[in-house]
């Protein structure tokens, strides 16, 4: 099912600024919940992404680090926002601005985690696709995957303390 053998088209996919992608995983990033913005865009039947990895969408161009970065924040039980690009199944890709929180049951343990996808915003991508490149060429430079991922995150930590800012404060200037 994993779309990675579909090849890359370079069509990218769309969708309205009113509309809003809703995924929900549970701790291991499986897909539990998909809604109909999502089912239509990453071009998935429902039963093919109940149950399946969130990472089917991983596009080949987005750097490990950043998903490093956001499980790290939501295992920590915080929220993130990123500028994601996604793949889908048919091998097109869309953009997206993402917003993942942990979900907490009653008695405040982490039970999962929420996303919600809108449309970002044509500038922020194209201020962060040559970042997510040099973080990508970063990695690939690397022939272990543990050390691309070291490598890269220092990278990101390094721009982010050159330009006086944090990662928060960096994507919501974008």
């Amino acid at each position: 099912m994993a779309n990675r053998h579909h090849p890359l088209t370079g069509f990218e996919r769309t969708f309205d600024p009113g509309e809003l992608i809703v995924t929900k995983t549970d701790l291991k990033g499986r897909i539990t919940y998909a809604n109909r913005v999502f089912l239509r865009l990453s071009g998935y039947d429902e039963h093919e992404v109940i149950g399946a990895p969130h990472n089917i969408l991983r596009h080949p161009d987005m750097p490990a680090c950043v998903f490093k970065l956001l499980w790290d924040t939501i295992g920590a039980g915080r929220e993130i926002f990123a500028y994601v690009d996604n793949r889908a199944k048919s091998g097109d890709h869309y953009w997206v601005f993402a917003h993942v929180t942990p979900s907490f049951d009653e008695n405040g343990t982490a039970i999962g985690y929420h996303s919600n996808r809108r449309v970002p915003r044509r500038d922020a991508v194209e201020t962060i696709r040559p970042l997510y490149a040099q973080l990508l060429a970063e990695e690939r430079r690397h022939a272990n995957p543990k050390a691309a991922m070291v490598a890269s995150t220092a990278l990101l930590s390094d721009l982010l303390k050159r330009n006086g800012t944090t990662y928060d404060k960096f994507i919501f200037a974008l």
